[in-house]
């Protein structure tokens, strides 16, 4: 009799912050992604096309996406993912909700620039950081949430020195 490994990886790439910027080495990372999620602060929708071309993408409008093109964007949402919730909002304290009350396994955010891992309430709190123009002098990183055995694990990897 086979039996079925239920040790399958379920890969999310985060990225936020792209304000129009999307490098190639952004791209190269979500490379092998199942699903791509993008915070918010996209800059053009170009980016969200080009992401698209290596997994299905998700996305979240950012403060700083006007247009035609970015009403349609939902500024907050819920995606459902191997059995995972996360709750995508942009900017962290526009969090209207308690996640650990609403059953939410993570919370997608971006806006700070600031990438940070953190869980609190058994919730995976996840800022990939920056994946555009560097600002200030904070890094330019983008990460993953790695779905194994019902478990989140969460990377964040540093992409540049320019």
């Amino acid at each position: 009799m086979e039996t079925q490994s239920h040790n399958m990886q379920y890969k999310v790439g985060v990225i936020a912050d792209t304000h129009g910027l999307l490098r190639p080495e952004a791209m190269e990372f979500l490379k092998g992604c199942d699903l791509i999620v993008h915070a918010g602060d996209v800059g053009n929708p170009d980016i969200l096309k080009t992401l698209e071309s290596n997994a299905p993408t998700f996305a979240i409008r950012g403060n700083i996406d006007k247009g035609s093109w970015a009403r349609e964007m939902p500024t907050k949402d819920i995606l459902e993912v191997e059995g995972k919730f996360l709750y995508v909002i942009h900017n962290l304290e526009d969090l209207d909700l308690d996640p650990a009350a609403a059953g939410i396994d993570a919370v997608i955010f971006g806006h700070s620039h600031r990438p940070i891992s953190y869980e609190k309430e058994g919730v995976l709190y996840f800022n990939p950081g920056s994946a555009g123009q560097r600002r200030f002098k904070l890094p330019v990183s983008i990460g993953r949430i790695t779905i194994v055995n019902s478990c989140l694990q969460s990377e964040i990897t540093f992409l540049t020195s320019a």
